[in-house]
Order: C-alpha cells, then structure tokens, then sequence
C-alpha cells in the first residue's frame, strides 16, 4: 500500500508521516521521501498520486483549500480510485468564520469527488491556542473570550487516529475526534500562563457577532467523542522539555 500525504512537512503531516511505513510526501520542494507538486496550481500532482491508494490529505492554508482540494481530486481520478481521507475541523459548518467556510466546500469536493473517500474532522490543536495566547498577551494582558470553552487536542493524538483510517476501508464522515478535555478559555489561558512564567491578567471579553457566538455555544466541541489523549498541561510539559 501507497499512501500519500498532503502537507506532509507540517506539525499533523509530519506526525502521520512518522507512523507510516515509507509514505510518500508531497511538498512544493524537493526532499528525501518527496515528491515535488503544487495543490495550489495543480502542477506536478499526476505525478505525486501516480500508483497511490490512500491519498491522506492534510495541507490547509487560510485560503484556497477547496481550490486545491479539487485539483487533488482531479489527479486522484485521473490515477484511478485511491481513498480519499480529508481532515477538517469540528464545527466548521456551524461557525461562520472564513476558514472554516473553505473547510466545507473542501469537505464538498471530496464528498463529490466519485473516490472512496473519509473526512475526520478535529477540535482545534494545543498548538493554535499557544499561538493565539502568545499573540494576545503582547498588549500587556491577556483577553479571552467570555463564556467559551475549547477542547483542544494534540496533533498526534490526530495521527494516530489518521494512521488508523489509513489501514481501514473508506467510511465517510468518521467520528469526529476531540481533545480530552473541555475547559474554558480563560483556564486554559491560566495554564498557558503558568507553564511559560508570564504574569497576566486574563480578562474575559464578549465578543458581539455570529462567530462569537457559534464559540460561546459550543459548536467547535464535540464531547461525545473526548478520545484525545494528551491534555493541555501535558503538551505545554513537553513542549517545554522539548526546548531545553
């Protein structure tokens, strides 16, 4: 079994790329393991899907995924009938935030695609809330959103559940897969705080608008399906070994 994956240098990528055996990877530069082909324009892709059967999509970018997600296709078909598997974000149909509305017209291509084709969607990474408290907290406080929680899952806990989808048959929307736990925002910031030794206070801010709002009522979590399994503390704990 082929399988190639789609934004295979980055933090999910790489991590499934570790758990495969010899993958193939697909990235604008050459590389050992890699093919050289472009999601944007298409160009290179009939090459890197040449003899695949499983196409593990997980290259995103703030714009053009549905783009990108066609000329994949495109390719996949020309080449035959490989398993499609996409990963998406929990909530994206539910929340009108920009990204996330380019998450579902991906979901759509693939969806429509005619391939064997498995969307996992996630809760959002331990990774984007460091960024996001990293970035706030340069204004000399630390604002949160009011009344939100958030149930963050680790990257490897997803390529775990990917390198299993990989091995199995096409299933269409797979459960979706969410951190272990759910806490709010400001408790995470908390713990963000105290793991990297700044002193702020977390001010809790409510936020008008439909996006705010789709947070505040939960549709990003999924707490049926709590099967990560590194906690946030746990990540920040490594993160910091790892940078010594």
């Amino acid at each position: 079994m082929t399988v190639l994956v789609t934004g295979g240098t980055g933090r999910l990528g790489g991590a499934l790329v570790a758990r495969l055996d010899r993958p193939r990877v697909l990235s604008r530069r050459p590389g050992p393991g890699r093919v050289v082909g472009d999601l944007a324009t298409g160009e290179g892709l009939d090459e890197a899907v040449a003899g695949v059967s499983t196409i593990v999509h997980c290259a995103t970018a703030p714009t053009g995924d549905a783009a990108a997600t066609e000329h994949l296709v495109a390719a996949a078909r020309r080449a035959g009938t490989p398993h499609l598997v996409f990963v998406s974000i929990v909530g994206a149909d539910a929340i009108p935030l920009g990204h996330y509305r380019e998450k579902v017209r991906a979901e759509g291509v693939v969806q429509e695609s005619g391939l064997p084709w498995t969307i996992l969607r996630a809760t959002q990474f331990h990774d984007l809330l460091v960024q996001v408290f990293t970035s706030a907290a340069r204004i000399g406080i630390l604002p949160v959103l009011a009344g939100t929680s958030f149930q963050p899952v680790a990257p490897d806990d997803v390529a775990d559940r990917l390198a299993d989808l990989v091995d199995g048959p096409a299933q269409g929307r797979a459960s979706d897969l969410g951190g272990p736990e759910i806490r709010l925002m400001a408790d995470l910031a908390r713990a963000w705080l105290a793991a990297s030794g700044r002193r702020r206070i977390v001010v809790p801010l409510r936020l008008p608008g439909a996006i705010a709002r789709g947070y505040r009522y939960g549709a990003h979590l999924t707490p049926e399906h709590a099967d990560g399994v590194v906690t946030f503390e746990q990540f920040l704990a490594a993160r910091a070994e790892v940078a010594r």
